[in-house]
């Protein structure tokens, strides 16, 4: 695989994620590995008089066995050991109490790659020299966490204390350019990290360690060649990384806009049409990652909350009419002693639906559709066996789940049930932490409830579950917002049954909750290709780079790369 046969894959290698970082790594790794630019005849001469000069000083190049190598390299370069070709000292073990306001700066593994990392001072007095850097010194990084601050860095920002965790390094010998030793000493931080120990945060790589790792030498010429190319690609990245940025941000603020239009509760109808058929036009422009699927699920929710997501049929019987027929079973249900008197429900204000109603629909509150109940709050003793106790944890994507669930006993879960039988095609909410997740009851298996809240029918021939459900998923957000608590917020009964529904009629109910689950059906589909694109590119840049490194040049894309296409 040669670059040209890289460059003709480019387009579909930066879809993949994370392609640019992992560009910049195989920039690096083509450069350690003598693949990076051509070698010169000439420089063989040269590195060969410098050769002679060190024997006749009686040094030698420190070279390994060919079992050790970690892969092959040019004829004319050479192992060494980072050790033969470094000094290192480690930094001085700072206190907080050695901490001053002003005075000279003290770096710590933080302030390598982050400008605006803040400085720690000390007093210049206190400091031996060996502790002691200036711009141009050359260090390495031991400690900290793979993929920030491991690593060499060439200091650049002025005289300043070492902390330790940083060794500073002198050269042993002139054989390295010290921006090519900076490269080929990050060319391994694979190794350096898959020999670092510690835990999940701060690790450590020793001494020791480090003065093994085996590094590439070129010539010295060719380390400039190298560096020039490096910085070159490397500014590419730059430039191909702003650039994806920008178009992302354009391509968020153009999907943003256009969800805003479509999510905007008024306006013009035709308007609104012309709109919709905008954004589903240029649908594939706006989705182009899986993350962005969310939010065309809550649009889809919001259309249908607002009922603009299909068209009303003046033939339907109105919600006024239904809701006066559920009010009449609710009334009869209480005089039957079948449904237990609760609290009156507050009566609707203009302030809280704003925007105007479809034909045919009417405001009103959930606890005047639904029987809203809860579990219990309490927690019972848990049993080896008995009956699931549902939590907020079991509720996850509308699914109900009963793994890793607690077990209650017979007698717990009859005096909970007394209060909250849950039966199928019930509705269940999360009412503390993550409030929300509604899910429909699709088991006929007998459980308990905790911290969760249960919608229930007054007449299941005057309902539709689906519609419930998709209407608990819109108002998710809002519920949050106005949840109380703090680290643990929650929702009260009480705000439950007291919150405000637009309700449409029955049969207008039906047809929006087949709407949804087309659409959402459309969602699922959309979010899988793309899922399954960025996994084939990310496959392809694997296979891509993989080859390229490979110790063969291939001349053409091998298998592998075939069965990516």
């Amino acid at each position: 695989m040669n670059p040209a046969q890289v460059l003709a894959y480019f387009d579909r290698l930066t879809e993949a994620p994370n392609a640019v970082p992992r560009l910049r790594k195989f920039i690096l790794d083509l450069a350690v590995r003598g693949k990076l630019v051509e070698q010169d005849s000439n420089d063989n001469c040269a590195e060969q008089r410098i050769n002679n000069t060190l024997i006749a000083k009686k040094e030698t190049i420190t070279t390994t066995d060919l079992s050790e190598q970690p892969y092959f390299l040019p004829d004319s370069w050479k192992w060494v050991h980072l050790g033969d070709r470094l000094k290192m000292i480690n930094g001085r073990a700072f206190k907080p109490t050695d901490w001053l306001q002003v005075g000279l700066p003290i770096i710590r593994i933080q302030n390598l790659n982050n400008e605006n990392a803040p400085f720690n001072y000390c007093d210049p007095k206190t400091i031996e020299p060996r502790h002691v850097i200036h711009s141009d010194d050359f260090l390495i990084s031991w400690s900290g966490t793979p993929g920030t601050s491991f690593g060499a860095f060439i200091w650049q920002r002025g005289k300043a204390a070492l902390n330790q965790h940083i060794f500073k390094c002198l050269q042993i010998g002139d054989e390295y350019y010290d921006r090519f030793l900076q490269i080929a000493i990050n060319g391994r931080l694979d190794e350096m990290i898959a020999k670092a120990h510690g835990g999940v945060g701060l690790q450590h790589i020793t001494k020791g360690k480090l003065e093994n790792l085996l590094l590439s030498l070129p010539t010295l010429a060719e380390q400039h060649r190298i560096v020039a190319k490096v910085d070159e690609l490397m500014g590419l990245c730059d430039q191909l990384e702003a650039a994806q940025a920008q178009r992302e941000r354009r391509r968020d603020r153009l999907m943003a806009a256009s969800l805003n239009r479509l999510n905007w509760p008024d306006g013009d109808a035709k308007a609104f049409r012309a709109h919709a058929r905008f954004h589903l036009a240029h649908l594939p422009r706006f989705t182009v990652r899986p993350d962005q699927i969310p939010a065309l699920r809550q649009t889809i929710l919001n259309l249908a909350a607002h009922g603009r997501l299909i068209s009303q049929d003046p033939t339907d019987e109105s919600a006024a009419e239904l809701l006066e027929k559920i009010t009449g079973t609710k009334r009869r249900l209480v005089a039957q002693r079948k449904l237990r008197v609760t609290k009156e429900l507050e009566p609707m204000t203009d302030g809280e639906i704003l925007f105007n109603l479809p034909v045919r629909w009417c405001r009103t509150r959930l606890g005047a559709v639904y029987d809203v109940r809860d579990g219990t709050h309490d927690t019972p003793k848990y049993a080896e066996t008995g009956y699931p106790l549902i939590t907020s944890k079991n509720l996850s994507s509308g699914r109900l789940s009963f793994d890793d669930v607690k077990l209650i006993s017979e007698q717990d879960h009859r005096q909970i049930s007394e209060r909250s039988t849950v039966e199928r095609d019930d509705i269940l909410l999360a009412m503390i932490g993550s409030i929300g997740n509604p899910v429909l009851v699709d088991t006929d298996r007998p459980f308990s409830i905790k911290n969760v809240a249960l919608f229930k029918y007054y007449d299941r021939e005057l309902s539709c579950p689906g519609f419930l459900c998709l209407f608990l998923q819109y108002a998710t957000g809002e519920m949050r917002q106005l949840a109380a608590g703090g680290l643990q917020p929650f929702v009260s009964l009480g705000f439950l049954r007291n919150f405000p529904i637009i309700l449409p009629p029955l049969a207008e109910q039906h047809r929006i909750v087949a709407k949804v689950d087309e659409l959402m059906a459309v969602c699922d589909r959309l979010e899988a290709q793309l899922t399954t694109t960025q996994t084939e590119s990310r496959r392809l840049l694997e296979a891509v780079l993989h080859e390229a490194l490979a110790p063969a040049p291939a001349l053409l894309p091998s298998k592998a790369i075939k069965e990516e296409l």
